[in-house]
């Protein structure tokens, strides 16, 4: 391992050395017109005839630098600290607003993107510098604007189509989640709420914090809700599994009539949608619900049954009720899947003497499994991201005072960063949260994944 960190690390001191060297020989070696170019953008392209290119540049330039001098060098300066100056008031009595330190990282963080993305402008405006000389001092002619033109449509017509969903992504996805990934190296909670209080960086304290066991610490918490995390997911996609192929063969053994109706009835439990169907079910279930109800009413029991406030009840009554949401997904697919097996291998099997049992055993569930092994890995870290089954049915109660930043029992990670961050207002700490997410799914999808046998021989089942 030590050796391949070593590896990695020196193959990039190896490219950066190189690239600096290019960069050092192309200046040396270029004309004037490449030498220029190192200031300003696309000056090079412009005076050898390829405007497009050069004015894309130098218009790309331009609007980077106008950005971090006019905008973004004001928030660069404070980026360090997330500002200095609190709200207060002026000798004149008017209102001083000081800094805010949310605006000085959001808007200092894309500062910093926009200077990387200006070096990477700057490297690669050199590289067509000097692919050009080198066009040139072969005798071979330049690309001339209209076939620059022409080319988004053909050979980089891939660049022309996702440039827009690129920028999207970027802008909706990546941004935000760098911004989180910072924000759990501060102090940002309720107590430091800009602008009427900043908020600055606390390194790994807050890490620590998480997997702190005495004090305020919030290590018996985390631990305890990604245990049931794990168990939740574990059940609610492998008895969903089981389950599903089950009544898929069900349904599908000879003899068995209307079997239309029955796939028709399973699936208009998937056509109900869980935010009404799930919050019904939560009230049916409530200590004056319809089920306590009865139950009294028929003499069966004295006193309503905890359903939602015994934890035990309402962690094995979230994985029932999940049964019948995920049961209907899991026929349908398996249904499709049971009619491509090969029928001459239940014959043959028949002829050998296996008996249903065996033939399932041997036959089905390996062609199963090795046909939806993917499907069941994304089910799994799903599972492990389930807000609607969890938060519709329980909010992740019950709660406990030995859980702290408002935890409840039935709460999963990902329930409980919404409760930090909506309930908490604990920005800090649900970043953390966040971040232990990705790491517990990144952990478990790739040994997961790594495993399965549709991966490992994927010839293997021919």
């Amino acid at each position: 391992m030590k050796d391949k960190k070593k590896g990695a690390v020196g193959r990039f001191f190896a490219w950066l050395g190189a690239d600096l060297k290019e960069i050092g020989k192309t200046f040396s070696e270029g004309d004037w017109k490449t030498r220029v170019s190192y200031l300003i953008f696309g000056f090079g392209q412009i005076m050898r005839g390829q405007l497009v290119k050069g004015i894309t540049m130098l218009l790309l330039e331009a609007a980077g630098l106008y950005f971090i001098i006019g905008f973004g060098s004001q928030y660069l300066g404070k980026f360090l600290t997330l500002g200095t100056k609190t709200r207060g008031f002026n000798p004149n009595g008017t209102v001083s607003y000081g800094d805010n330190s949310f605006f000085i990282l959001l808007w200092g963080l894309l500062s910093i993107i926009v200077v990387i993305a200006l070096i990477y402008l700057w490297r690669l405006n050199i590289k067509q510098n000097r692919e050009a000389e080198k066009r040139l001092a072969e005798g071979k002619a330049l690309h001339t604007n209209k076939q620059d033109l022409a080319s988004l449509l053909d050979e980089n017509f891939d660049k022309t189509l996702l440039a827009l969903p690129v920028l999207g992504i970027f802008v909706f996805t990546v941004l935000p989640i760098i911004f989180m990934i910072l924000v759990a190296f501060t102090n940002y909670d309720y107590d430091h709420q800009p602008p009427a209080k900043l908020f600055t960086w606390t390194g790994l304290q807050n890490f620590a914090n998480i997997f702190s066991f005495g004090g305020n610490g919030f290590g018996s918490t985390f631990f305890s809700v990604l245990g049931w995390t794990l168990v939740w997911a574990f059940f609610a996609t492998f008895l969903n599994y089981i389950l599903g192929i089950a009544v898929a063969l069900l349904i599908n053994q000879k003899g068995i009539k209307f079997k239309k109706l029955w796939r028709t009835i399973l699936v208009i439990t998937i056509a109900v949608p869980q935010f009404v169907s799930l919050l019904y079910i939560g009230k049916m279930f409530a200590a004056d619900g319809l089920v306590n109800a009865y139950l009294m009413k028929w003499g069966w029991i004295d006193k309503a049954i905890p359903f939602w406030t015994n934890k035990h009840y309402a962690r094995i009554l979230i994985i029932l009720i999940n049964l019948w949401i995920g049961i209907p997904y899991m026929m349908l697919i398996a249904t499709g899947l049971l009619m491509n097996i090969p029928e001459d291998l239940y014959e043959s099997a028949r002829i050998d003497g296996a008996n249903k049992f065996q033939m399932f055993r041997k036959i089905t569930m390996p062609y199963m499994l090795f046909v939806t092994g993917p499907f069941l890995l994304t089910q799994f870290t799903g599972n492990l991201n389930n807000f609607n089954v969890i938060y519709l049915l329980t909010q992740g109660k019950p709660q406990s005072v030995n859980l702290t930043g408002k935890a409840g029992y039935t709460d999963l990670l990902i329930t409980w960063l919404y409760k930090m961050t909506v309930d908490d207002s604990n920005y800090k700490m649900a970043a953390v949260i966040g971040i232990m997410v990705f790491v517990v799914t990144a952990v478990v999808s790739l040994v997961v994944y790594n495993i399965l046998p549709s991966v490992k021989d994927e010839e293997g089942f021919q």
